[in-house]
């Protein structure tokens, strides 16, 4: 006589006196610890059986390593991918071992694939465990100089800033004034800007000049006759 098929276990939602039971709902619906156990459930049943684990189980368990992870213990998050780097392994050996014996270029190439995705997978979550366990220190970089040609960088300890030299508003406007003298000339009655004296026009290229001045004609060509 065949075993009649075990019912699954209900989940079990935990109620304090005056929760209220649509808030309590709601915050099943989106909880992560919930939608895991439920994933969890689905996929395990087939190997493990349904009456092992139920939901409720699983989503205790679950909120029992959150709560780890919030307090700082990772060693449940490094236990997952330990297995999980090895799973991935396995999976390597047996897509290689596979693609090893087949006699079509097509089939090997299909099953080397899948060999070396599961190998690449199985390496980042290597580093993903490498990063979780030794976390990188940020670096800060204090000068950082860039230039194409020679340059020169001083790192040195920096002098405490110098005040800053201030003159007197008399030296200013005298200044100023000097300046603006060497600008102007009044002999005309008019201030204008001094330009300066206007250079006499220089002859250039004297060897190509006209030599009609000195090899002149005595007589003026005179009309052709008609």
């Amino acid at each position: 006589m065949a075993d009649k098929k075990k019912e699954h276990k209900p989940l079990q939602v935990p109620m304090r006196e005056g929760d209220n039971t649509d808030a309590v709902m709601a915050g099943l619906v989106i909880s992560p610890e919930l939608s895991a156990g439920m994933v969890a459930h689905a996929f395990t049943g087939n190997t493990l059986g349904d009456d092992v684990a139920g939901i409720t189980e699983l989503t205790a368990a679950l909120k029992d390593t959150t709560k780890r992870v919030n307090d700082g213990d990772l060693s449940t998050l490094e236990a997952m991918l330990v297995a999980q780097a090895t799973a991935l392994q396995g999976i390597f050996t047996s897509y290689a071992k596979r693609a090893q014996i087949q006699q079509y270029q097509k089939n090997l190439e299909s099953f080397m694939g899948m060999a070396l995705r599961a190998q690449a997978q199985s390496r980042a979550t290597i580093q993903a465990l490498v990063d979780l366990k030794f976390p990188r220190q940020a670096t800060f970089v204090k000068q950082a100089n860039i230039a194409h040609g020679p340059q020169q960088v001083n790192n040195g300890v920096l002098s405490p800033p110098k005040e800053p030299v201030t003159q007197p508003a008399h030296a200013h406007e005298n200044n100023r004034t000097e300046q603006t003298k060497l600008l102007e000339d009044t002999r005309s009655g008019s201030t204008y800007l001094d330009i300066g004296t206007t250079p006499a026009a220089a002859r250039g290229h004297r060897a190509v000049e006209a030599v009609g001045a000195v090899h002149r004609p005595k007589k003026p060509r005179g009309k052709g006759k008609g």
